[in-house]
């Protein structure tokens, strides 16, 4: 069975044929699928998704580009919402410095406010981090010296650097159709390395369309490429792959179970 452990079914490009999408994803041997909000009016529509099918969970999280957007949403709000028995996760949260679509400081205090609502909870964290390597290792650190939380680095483009301070923390690293861009040689370096017991894959869809899809929207399906190049990249079986990545997600996100 396949896990995908990032994709948003809510988006354009997914929406509009989300039960088609879902049948596809099925049909190649997809198992379970991870809904990720990232505003808060998203939040009862991501959940809803989860209610109807049984083999879709929902997340409940500010993407740092809408932190500037939502103030008032600290631990507490965060914390109630995620008492819903679909949702498995806190997140998407972190920090982007690319873009820049929210101040800074903003984007730390939300991010913080994540991490203390995943200690709470128990829920793992996802964490999403670009061109912010330096804070947002430190505010992992930080946060977990204050007290242990699970979490994951989704969409993983970030150094080996990088990779190895997450590890030390004891988070999960999650592979994305990045990996299979033929530009994508460092992170293909880092993705062969990365611990067994500690990989995840995922879509990011509607984004990131892996090779052979590149151009079209992305859906949860896909997740079955990127599982087949990083088993090659890795030297192991595919089935080996998918089972151990499924696996993975069940240990890190309790709440959820197999269908």
């Amino acid at each position: 069975m396949l896990v995908d452990s990032h994709c948003h079914l809510i988006y354009p490009g997914l929406v509009e044929d989300q039960a088609g999408a879902l049948d596809r994803a099925r049909a190649r041997g997809v198992g379970t699928m991870l809904n990720i909000s990232t505003r808060e009016k998203e939040w009862p529509e991501v959940v809803a998704v989860a209610e109807r099918e049984a083999d879709v969970w929902a997340s409940i999280g500010i993407h740092p580009h809408e932190a500037d957007q939502h103030p008032d949403v600290d631990t507490a709000k965060l914390v109630a919402a995620a008492a819903h028995p679909r949702v498995v996760a806190i997140g998407e949260t972190g920090l982007d410095y690319y873009y820049d679509k929210s101040d800074r400081d903003q984007q730390r205090t939300s991010f913080r406010a994540h991490i203390v609502a995943a200690r709470e909870t128990g829920l793992p964290l996802i964490v999403h981090t670009r061109d912010a390597e330096a804070d947002t290792a430190e505010i992992l650190a930080d946060e977990m010296g204050k007290g242990a939380y699970p979490g994951v680095i989704h969409c993983f483009t970030a150094s080996a650097d990088f990779a190895a301070k997450a590890l030390d923390l004891g988070l999960y690293i999650s592979i994305s159709g990045i990996v299979t861009f033929k530009n994508a040689k460092d992170l293909q370096a880092t993705a062969a390395t990365i611990p067994a017991d500690r990989l995840l894959i995922e879509t990011d869809s509607p984004f990131l369309a892996p090779v052979p899809h590149r151009g079209k929207p992305c859906e949860p399906g896909f997740v079955a490429d990127t599982a087949r190049f990083l088993a090659d990249l890795r030297g192991v079986p595919v089935e080996q792959l998918a089972e151990t990545t499924a696996a993975n997600f069940f240990t890190l996100f309790t709440k959820a179970h197999r269908p």
